[in-house]
C-alpha cells in the first residue's frame, strides 16, 4: 500500500499549514514526523486522512485520490489517531476499543468472531487486559491514551496515522508502543507518527520526515536526517547525537543563540 503526497498546501488566514509539501511512502515503514510546534504535522496528518481538503494538490492511496474513495472502504485502510483523546463519557474501555471495529459492520451488526479477536488483540499490545469493564472515564490520563491507542489498532488498517500518540505516556508504555509499531511496519504496515522525542524517533523510525513552517526540511533514515545542523536550523537548538549501548540518543543542550 502506498501514500503519496502531491504539492499539498494549506493555509489558516495568511499563514500557512502545509506548504507546498510532497512526499510518498509504503508499507513497510515506520515514518517520524517531527519538527516544532506549529510546523504543520497536525494539518498534514489530517490531510493525509483525508479529514481536511488541501488548498492545493492532492493525496493518492495506491494512486488514487482519497477523494474518489468512499468513507468505509478509506476507514478500513487508514486509522487515524488524533492528538486530542480525553474521554468524557462514562463507557467501558471495551466499548471504546470495539468501536474501531465499526468500518467492518453493517448497520445494527453484532459484532463477529474476527471483531472480538481485533479487539482483543489490541487490549493485549497495550497492556489493557484488566481494563475491559471500567469506564473509561475513571482511568488516568496516560491510561486514556492506551485506550485510543487501542481502538486505532484494533481497525487494523494498512496504515496508521498517528499524532503524538505517546503524549502522557509513561517510559515503559512508550516503548511498548514503538515496538509495537515497529512490529507493524514490519509486517507491511505504513506508520507515520508525529512525535517530539527525536531520540524515540532516532531508535525506532525507519525514515524521519521534518518539517518546519509549513515546508519539507529533510526526509530519509533518521541517522542522515537528525544531525546536529539540522537540528539547529529547525529547531534553533544545540544538540548532542550519539549513540549508547549501540542506540541513538539525541540530547539538547541549548539554544543555538546562548554561549553554552
Amino acid at each position: 500500500m502506498k501514500l503519496e503526497a502531491r504539492d499539498l498546501e494549506f493555509s489558516y488566514g495568511r499563514q500557512f499549514g502545509v506548504d507546498r509539501l510532497s512526499f510518498e511512502a509504503a508499507g513497510g515503514g515506520l515514518i517520524g514526523l517531527v519538527g516544532p510546534n506549529g510546523a504543520g504535522k497536525s494539518t498534514l496528518l489530517k490531510m493525509l486522512a483525508g479529514l481536511l481538503e488541501p488548498d492545493q494538490g492532492e493525496v493518492l492511496l495506491d494512486g488514487v485520490n482519497l477523494d474518489l474513495k468512499k468513507r468505509g472502504d478509506l476507514a478500513r485502510k487508514i486509522a487515524y489517531l488524533p492528538q486530542a483523546r480525553k474521554a468524557h463519557w462514562a463507557v467501558s474501555v471495551q466499548t471504546v476499543v470495539e468501536l474501531g471495529r465499526l468500518p467492518y459492520q453493517a448497520r445494527f451488526q453484532s459484532s463477529s468472531a474476527a471483531d472480538r479477536e481485533a479487539v482483543e488483540r489490541a487490549m493485549s499490545l497495550m497492556d489493557l487486559e484488566g481494563f475491559a469493564g471500567r469506564s473509561v472515564a475513571t482511568l488516568s490520563g496516560g491510561e486514556q491514551a492506551r485506550v485510543f491507542v487501542a481502538r486505532a489498532l484494533a481497525q487494523d488498517a494498512r496504515i496508521i496515522l498517528a499524532d503524538e500518540p505517546v503524549a502522557g505516556l509513561d517510559p515503559g508504555h512508550q516503548l511498548s508502543l514503538f515496538k509495537v509499531f515497529r512490529d507493524l511496519s514490519a509486517q507491511g504496515y505504513l506508520v507515520i507518527v508525529a512525535l517530539h522525542d527525536l531520540s524515540l524517533a532516532a531508535r525506532f523510525c525507519t525514515s524521519v520526515l521534518v518539517m518546519k513552517s509549513g515546508r519539507l526540511q529533510g526526509f530519509g533514515p533518521p541517522e542522515s536526517v537528525l544531525n546536529e545542523d539540522m537540528l539547529a536550523d529547525v529547531y534553533g537548538i544545540r544538540a548532542i547525537c550519539r549513540e549508547i549501548d549501540n542506540m541513538p540518543v539525541i540530547l539538547p543542550v541549548g539554544d543555538i543563540s546562548s554561549p553554552s
